[in-house]
């Protein structure tokens, strides 16, 4: 069980799990040829990649879509955001998926008005990573300049690996864990949905 391993052995079977999924690698490579600054490709798409992988589902199966974060305070106009999506709809034009592009720094500006509680402005894109809904959503994947991986997990990998959705209550409201976790659920019966804490 690749949960129970050692930190490193786990590393090794993460990025063999996410090279599984074609779709991720190219995304991964089109987002180091686009080289926003602190980008990483993130959430859904890499513990999504695993679940399948340890379930013997296609790696594709049941993944919305493919998250791509950078972080860019220098200009935290729509403006600025907006070119950086469209050289995204450029570089990943003809891929079966839909890539979002996301500047971390701004995310301040407008969550609030979606979710209904403040957040504080990030100064990373690793801090924004470290605020998803669930501990085992916290992760980030980026191809450095040589082609060797960059992999931030500040919760580990165990609970990827093992299938199990622990809340991550730092920041996003307890309903956006719990519609998560149900939508998660019903595409991946196997998972054990921890309870958000009282």
């Amino acid at each position: 069980m690749l949960g129970r391993l050692p930190l490193g052995e786990q590393l090794d079977g993460f990025r063999s799990a996410l090279e599984r999924n074609e779709v991720l690698t190219e995304v991964m490579a089109g987002a180091a040829r686009l080289d926003l600054p602190g980008w990483y490709v993130t959430a859904g798409c890499l513990f999504q990649t695993v679940w399948n992988v340890v379930t013997d589902r296609p790696p594709t199966q049941g993944i919305r879509d493919y998250d791509v974060f950078y972080f860019d305070d220098t200009d935290l106009s729509w403006e600025a955001e907006d070119a950086a999506i469209k050289a995204g709809c450029e570089v990943f034009e003809g891929l079966p998926a839909e890539v979002e592009i996301r500047n971390e720094a701004r995310v301040h500006l407008w969550y609030e008005r979606k979710f209904g509680v403040p957040c504080p402005p990030y100064d990373s894109t690793e801090s924004a990573i470290d605020r998803f809904a669930a501990t085992t959503c916290c992760l980030g994947v980026r191809l450095e300049p040589g082609g060797e991986w960059r992999v931030y997990a500040p919760h580990g990998l165990s609970d990827v690996f093992n299938l199990v959705l622990r809340p991550n209550p730092v920041l996003a409201p307890r309903e956006v864990y719990e519609s998560k976790a149900a939508r998660w659920k019903e595409e991946w019966p196997e998972l054990t949905v921890l309870p958000w804490p009282t």
